[in-house]
């Protein structure tokens, strides 16, 4: 069964695996808990006990587990159809339950590989200029002019961004006015990159990967983890700027959603 939770939420997400899907998960109740349409958590059970958790976040469903449990074909099902009601654009979950759950996505949503990768430290911070607590707008211009299909967002990511900075769930980055990124969640003491840009101009000078290893050392420093994902294609990118390949996932897609 899913059902929506109102209240009575901590006990689930202190339950949930320590993975990266319950880090996504918490990420949003912590910055919304349920007093949002566009941020809503469900639980899900299974002979009345909790074995799941799934969180919608606009156009985005995260799901986790819960630790020592696993969801079986029936749950599979059961929240396949949830899938199905919902529609959201991307559905991230751990990777051992997406073969059982592709082919009854498969008619809606295709599905992409990523690489997570987790920075080791030299313990050498760089001397590099990086501004910690940039105005948004600043961060924004970077962004837009990197990704233009997020020019028209720009409402959603000010309000969303300035929401989870001031609850220290978020941070970002800029290294003069042309390279930025930002931590996407800051949970049990795990930061995941995300975000990463470098205006068009600026590109091929090596500024994201500079930028990448500082914030690398610099909060390896102050005692997080520090994680991102990115195509398995990129992986030796990711390995000179000092992160390692630790895990893989599958995310499913929606078919009918324009990337550009």
């Amino acid at each position: 069964m899913i059902k929506q939770l109102f209240s009575q939420c901590d006990t689930l997400l202190e339950s949930l695996r320590h993975d990266h899907y319950s880090r996504r998960v918490k990420s949003h109740y912590y910055a919304y808990k349920t007093e949002y349409d566009f941020s809503r958590l469900f639980e899900i059970s299974r002979e009345d006990r909790a074995v799941g958790a799934v969180a919608v976040f606009n156009s985005s469903m995260i799901v986790a587990c819960v630790e020592g449990e696993s969801f079986d074909s029936e749950t599979l099902s059961e929240l396949a159809g949830f899938i199905g009601m919902i529609a959201p654009a991307v559905v991230e979950l751990p990777v051992e339950f997406a073969p059982g759950l592709r082919p009854l996505l498969e008619e809606e949503y295709s599905t992409d590989h990523r690489t997570q990768f987790e920075f080791v430290s030299k313990n050498e911070l760089p001397d590099l200029d990086v501004n910690e607590l940039p105005k948004l707008d600043d961060v924004f211009e970077v962004l837009s002019r990197s990704f233009p299909s997020l020019a028209q967002s720009y409402e959603l990511w000010i309000t969303d961004t300035s929401h989870r900075v001031r609850r220290g769930l978020s941070q970002s980055f800029l290294l003069g006015d042309y390279t930025t990124a930002t931590i996407q969640y800051i949970v049990d003491k795990v930061a995941l990159i995300g975000h990463v840009a470098t205006v068009p101009e600026r590109r091929g000078e090596f500024h994201a990967r500079r930028l990448l290893y500082w914030i690398g050392e610099r909060l390896t420093r102050d005692g997080f983890t520090v994680r991102l994902f990115a195509r398995p294609h990129r992986v030796s990118y990711y390995e000179e700027i000092g992160f390692k390949a630790i895990s893989h996932d599958i995310v499913f897609e929606r078919k009918d959603v324009d990337d550009d």
